[in-house]
Parts: C-alpha cells; sequence; structure tokens
C-alpha cells in the first residue's frame, strides 16, 4: 500500500474536517478500510469473517486509518492485527486513525457497546466513533449486533429511545476520554440538522452512500456547509457485494466512466475514488484483495478535467445501492 501523500495540485480541494473535540478529523481525503473476507452481508446478524493468514497485514502503516464496525463481527480480529503491530513497532497507535461504530441494537447501551468495541480492539480510545444507522432497535445483548425481527418478519424498531438520547451518551465518551470525535452515518439532511440542533458536541462526519449514480449533493453541501465532513462508504456503488446481497447494478460497468478510465490510463475504480476525492469528500472503499488495496492508493498522481468532473456528474441516477430492506423487511429510507 502507498503511504497517503501530500503532494497536492494547487487547485485540488481540501477535505472537509470539523472535529468534535481538539483532535481533528485527518487530513487525508483517502482512508483505506481493509475487511476480511466474508460471505455474509454486514448487516446480517450472522456475520464471520474468515481469519486473515497474517493479521498484521490489515494494519500496514502505509495507510492512516482503519474502519470497522460492530456489525462487521470482526472487531476480535482487528485488535490482533493491531496489537501485533504495536507491539513489532510496525506502527504506533498515534499514527492510526481508528473508527468504529454503534450498532443500532445497541442505542440504550452506548457506553458498554464502546467499551465492549474497546476491548475487542485492543484500545484504550477510539479516534472517531459513529452513530451506525438513525434507528433504535430492540436491545439483544451487547455486541451481539442482532437485527431482531417482529412477529411479522419486520425490523423491530424500540420507540422509546430517542436518537438526541443516543447522541448525548455519544458526548458522555469524548468526556469520559473513550472517543476523541464522534460523528453520524446514513443521516439525511433531517436528522443531521436535527443532530446540529440538539448535540453540544457536532459530528464530525457523517458516512453515507455516495458515488457516480448516488451523488446527494444536497446533503453533501449543507453538510460541509455546516463542518460535518463527509465520508463515502460505498464510493464504488457497492460493485459485487451489493449486487448479490441487494440485487443492484454498480457504476464500475457505466460505458462513460470505462471510457475516462481509458482517457486516464486508469482503472474504472480509480477514476471514481478521483473523482470523490476532488468533490471534497473522503472515500473508503473496502477490498479484501492486498493488490486492489494498493491500486486504490494509486489516485493521487492525476486530476480529473472540469469537463469531465461535468461528466460524471451527469450520471447522477439518486440510485441507492446499499438498501437492507431485503434483510429488514422495511424500507427505512421511505
Amino acid at each position: 500500500m502507498e503511504e497517503y501523500r501530500s503532494t497536492r495540485s494547487e487547485s485540488e480541494p481540501i477535505p472537509s474536517r470539523h472535529s468534535s473535540t481538539s483532535t481533528p478529523y485527518p487530513a487525508p481525503s483517502f482512508l483505506s478500510r481493509p475487511k476480511p473476507p466474508c460471505s455474509h452481508p454486514p448487516s446480517s446478524s450472522s456475520r464471520r469473517v474468515a481469519p486473515s493468514s497474517r493479521p498484521s497485514q490489515w494494519a500496514d502503516p502505509r495507510s492512516p486509518s482503519i474502519d470497522t464496525r460492530a456489525d462487521y463481527h470482526n472487531e476480535a480480529q482487528v485488535g490482533e492485527a493491531l496489537a501485533e503491530a504495536f507491539e513489532t513497532g510496525l506502527v504506533k497507535r498515534e499514527e492510526l486513525f481508528i473508527t468504529t461504530k454503534l450498532w443500532n441494537s445497541d442505542h440504550g447501551h452506548v457506553l458498554e457497546a464502546c467499551k465492549d468495541s474497546l476491548k475487542n480492539l485492543h484500545l484504550e480510545y477510539l479516534d472517531l466513533y459513529l452513530v451506525h444507522f438513525p434507528i433504535a432497535t430492540r436491545h439483544t445483548g451487547v455486541g451481539l449486533t442482532a437485527s431482531a425481527l417482529d412477529k411479522d418478519d419486520v425490523l423491530d424498531i424500540n420507540t422509546t429511545i430517542s436518537l438526541e438520547t443516543t447522541w448525548h451518551a455519544m458526548e458522555d465518551l469524548v468526556s469520559m476520554g473513550l472517543v476523541r470525535s464522534i460523528g453520524i452515518s446514513n443521516y439525511d439532511i433531517f436528522l443531521t440538522r436535527d443532530c446540529l440542533a440538539y448535540s453540544k458536541i457536532k459530528p464530525a462526519v457523517n458516512q453515507i452512500e455516495r458515488h457516480p449514480y448516488f451523488q446527494r449533493e444536497s446533503l453533501v453541501k449543507f453538510c460541509q456547509k455546516h463542518g460535518i465532513a463527509v465520508t463515502a462508504h460505498t464510493p464504488l456503488g457497492g460493485a459485487t457485494a451489493n449486487h448479490e446481497w441487494f440485487g443492484t447494478v454498480s457504476c464500475l460497468d457505466d460505458p462513460v466512466l470505462k471510457g475516462l478510465a481509458e482517457k486516464y490510463k486508469r482503472t474504472v475504480a480509480q477514476v471514481v475514488l478521483r473523482w470523490g476525492i476532488q468533490r471534497n469528500t473522503i472515500v473508503i472503499p473496502k477490498t479484501s484483495k492486498l493488490d486492489r488495496l494498493n491500486e486504490n492508493f494509486q489516485v493521487f498522481d492525476f486530476e480529473l478535467s472540469k469537463e469531465d468532473m461535468d461528466l460524471v456528474k451527469s450520471l447522477d441516477r439518486k440510485y441507492r445501492t446499499n438498501n437492507p430492506e431485503k434483510l429488514w423487511g422495511i424500507d427505512l429510507y421511505a
């Protein structure tokens, strides 16, 4: 993996940064989210990851950020990799920016859930902790991250816990020194506005699905206007995984993007990642293949022209590829 390089073109936008504490969100506009192989969708309560042949390969010092979540059920493996990397001197804790997320079923148990993640990750603090979805569901046990269904096979939503209550519990984590920054994920404009209204510590980040087929300009501009960095958790449109899980199509097969890839002598994925960076957002593609992880870093030595940026803008379909409705029996975005 190639180390993030600060040598940018002068015209390249600097990513939005907003800190909920004195610790800023990291400067790189590209963050790595390595994910060991798995045969189940990330929202499945049975999600398990295959063991890595060498745990520390997922804690490479050239990758400045690790983005995981309790629902991946791989925090323990990531923790083993981190412990090995720290012990061998491969990397220092302060050189990494580590993010994980609060699962839906733990909204009423924020402190316990955070401590469970810290234990699994072998850490004393998190750099960033996110509310994974703006929805509280029936609690099934800290760390279990089950998506409990009701008698009608619909997600069993807990209506007794407000997002404001959850957020104030997140703020307490900062006061305790367990978390340096807190943020939100999958929040729309309405929910983001509400969070800004009731928060004492503003969200540092809103992590959302965003790619050429789902550009969400209004939400991105709203967040950036209010100092909230925007991270694209599905910057390549989900590709094969979302097609298998949700039946969606990927922008990576778009003929216009393929044409741009030929023009710039890059892969389609590199063109799409570069587009996301030039739109002043943070992109965190996930992969289980180290060669693709290497490839994903090769996006800082070229720039898309304004004409080509406009061309990609014209591809917007307002097309969400990551929608767990099939798993949860309810469209949370309705």
